[in-house]
């Protein structure tokens, strides 16, 4: 598709405009991945060369360097000692310590079983004194797997901290040499409080995400390359590495993988029109709300605001469970239709897949409404009016308004929150549970290892269900939380390089 000029873009209508943003958005895409791989390929160039310079870094210290700073390559923190930097030397040789004692103790163990994952489970053996055969605990996968990954951090951590001793000494011996003062440790404490207080506000927050979420994350990433289920706990019986095996079962359509395909692609179409459904019928229809209560002549705008607000300060897991009851098919509103004679039998809101479908759209629409509203007042409210006015005066229309000057500015302002609560409708688990939860049922053709899924579950939900029971399929939950992630990061990617807070910051400030 050939490109278009300004002046051949101007000429096109309304209509024609719109198509044409699509066909060279869908267009430029490729190009776009490109530039990603371009990127990718550049990072991976930037760490080979990084890796190199620090190698030869280390090179040149040793064979540059004072006896003190030799000594420290096997001995952490002997050159701050030597040179009285007792508190960086005795925190570098105490970390040493402990890692070797680890190492010692434990490490060398889980790191030596992480190629099986265990070779002996728990079983039974003849007690000669007791003349019975009792339970002799043996291997337990889910240990070795989780203190193997952690041992790994913890080398990585000592690797890290080992070149940052180097470099100290390295430092240490450039200042020695021109004659300069060390710090003292009373000059280290002081640098925490001031010059480095960033640092010391940024460690705990850094070490909450390495240990609460960088370690699960890559716990359940390795768990998608194994058979743990519950036919495999990892203690009575074993589970051990198969390699890609759960993912080309995910997403294969051969004969015994057909039915996990299938169910799949259907909960994941279903995910992701779900997610435009609640995104943009919240987005547009609060912002209408906002635009409404903030029209000039509406009398009571904070009793409005405050009704709406309501919503937002009763828990979720209370009204909508309630409104789930209320359209059960014994609930009050099947039981007073049918008092009035408007219908003969319950509609079946939950029970038939398209309208449970239509309802969870419909009922989220009644719950982000009024936080989006919020949001989009604050940005109404800075939108300046000579804007309005000027168009006004050039007789634009009230539509014109909104589609020129109104939803741009939203657009902008807003832009980085459309994407999150794009994300999270995917991830919207309280909605749907708290909703279908046995009022939905279970469609058969979406039955996989036993469990049956609803035609309204999501990919989160539906990792949720194949997980609880006594066929919990763990290692599957892990590879739809690895497609879940992927999904959203490519979506994320695109939708971050085309939004107008990240292209035109000039146009709006």
């Amino acid at each position: 598709m050939k490109r278009l000029s300004d002046l051949e873009y101007l000429r096109l209508n309304r209509f024609q405009k719109f198509l044409y943003r699509i066909a060279v958005f869908f267009m430029g895409i490729p190009a776009w991945f490109c530039k990603l791989g371009k990127k990718i390929w550049e990072g991976i160039k930037r760490f080979g060369i990084g890796v190199k310079d620090e190698i030869f870094d280390i090179g040149r210290t040793f064979k540059n360097g004072s006896w003190q700073t030799r000594v420290s390559y096997l001995i952490m923190g002997f050159g701050n000692i030597s040179r009285g930097q007792i508190l960086r030397g005795l925190m570098f040789l105490l970390f040493e310590a402990v890692f070797i004692a680890y190492m010692a103790i434990a490490g060398v163990h889980w790191l030596s079983k992480m190629d099986t994952l265990g070779d002996v489970g728990a079983h039974l053996e003849y007690d000669p004194i007791l003349d019975t055969s009792v339970r002799v605990p043996g291997d337990d996968s889910f240990k070795i797997l989780l203190y193997g990954v952690l041992t790994i951090f913890f080398v990585i951590a000592f690797i890290y901290t080992w070149r940052l001793n180097i470099k100290q000494n390295r430092i240490a011996d450039e200042i020695i040499a021109s004659g300069k003062k060390l710090k003292s440790a009373k000059d280290d404490l002081k640098s925490l409080v001031d010059d480095q207080f960033h640092k010391t506000l940024l460690a705990l927050p850094l070490a909450g995400i390495l240990i609460f979420t960088v370690i699960p994350m890559v716990f359940m990433i390795l768990i998608a390359f194994t058979n743990y289920d519950g036919a495999h706990d990892g203690y009575s019986n074993l589970f051990t590495w198969v390699g890609w095996d759960n993912f080309n079962a995910l997403l294969s359509s051969a004969d015994g993988n057909s039915r996990l395909s299938y169910t799949f692609g259907e909960i994941l179409s279903w995910t992701l029109i779900w997610a435009i459904f609640a995104t943009f019928t919240n987005y547009f229809l609060g912002m209408f709300v906002a635009i409404m209560i903030n029209k000039k002549g509406i009398r009571l705008k904070k009793l409005w605001r405050g009704i709406l607000v309501l919503t937002i300060a009763i828990p979720q897991f209370v009204s909508l469970l309630y409104v789930s009851r209320l359209f059960a098919s014994n609930g009050i509103v099947n039981s007073t239709l049918m008092d009035w004679g408007w219908i003969d039998s319950p509609i079946p809101f939950w029970t038939d897949s398209t309208i449970a479908r239509i309802m969870v759209i419909v009922i989220n629409i009644w719950v982000g409404i009024p936080y989006l509203m919020l949001v989009a007042t604050g940005v109404l409210m800075n939108i300046p009016q000579d804007l309005y006015e000027s168009a006004r005066i050039d007789g634009a229309s009230g539509f014109q308004q909104y589609t020129k000057i109104t939803l741009p500015y939203m657009l902008f302002v807003t832009g980085p929150y459309l994407l999150t609560s794009f994300i999270g409708n995917i991830n919207n688990f309280n909605v749907i549970y708290l909703l279908t939860w046995g009022q939905a049922v279970a469609d058969p053709s979406l039955t996989v290892n036993g469990t049956s899924a609803m035609r309204t579950d999501l990919l989160i939900t539906w990792l949720f269900k194949i997980t609880q029971g006594a066929d919990s399929d763990y290692k599957l939950a892990a590879v739809i939380g690895i497609m879940i992630f992927v999904v959203i990061a490519v979506i994320s990617l695109i939708i971050y390089n085309v939004i107008p807070s990240t292209r035109n910051e000039d146009d709006y400030s």
